[in-house]
């Protein structure tokens, strides 16, 4: 069960870095080009949306139920991996969820086009950042893989 999850999990990040950045991207050349909102800019911010609450709802099955990298005693933040994965990676990924949840609802509620693509530009690379920096790449050391 840990692995199939821990795989879902990997692989799922793919899916969730591709959409933020078509969002990121697709906001970015709207706000600038000063164009219409459409219900394809919608859907598009939505899936990003969608699917980094899907990979929340993995991680956190995987956090409190399934991993052995995560530790709730007192020599969890003298290692290097359990402190990572009990505080450091969760904490970060909470802040970027929460940063894409409260820019897709904002920028719902924005009255004009370039409003919502700026909305949605800021608050979904501000969380896209805090993603790359807190998935525990391969080079890092966490006994992690790429997928």
């Amino acid at each position: 069960m840990y692995g199939g999850l821990v795989h879902a999990h990997s692989g799922l990040r793919w899916v969730v870095l591709i959409l933020l950045l078509a969002a990121i991207f697709n906001a970015f050349r709207k706000w600038r080009g000063k164009r219409e909102h459409t219900e394809s800019d919608r859907k598009l911010t939505l899936y990003a949306l969608i699917a980094t609450h899907i990979q929340l709802v993995l991680g956190l099955v995987l956090y409190f139920f399934v991993s052995p990298k995560v530790l709730f005693a007192a020599e969890t933040m003298k290692d290097k991996i359990y402190r990572f994965f009990t505080v450091e990676h969760i904490f970060i990924m909470l802040i970027a969820i929460t940063l894409i949840t409260m820019g897709y609802s904002k920028a719902k509620r924005a009255t004009t086009a370039i409003r919502k693509f700026k909305i949605t530009f800021w608050y979904y690379l501000i969380a896209l950042v805090l993603i790359l920096a807190s998935i525990p790449w391969p080079f890092m050391g966490y006994g992690t893989r790429w997928f």
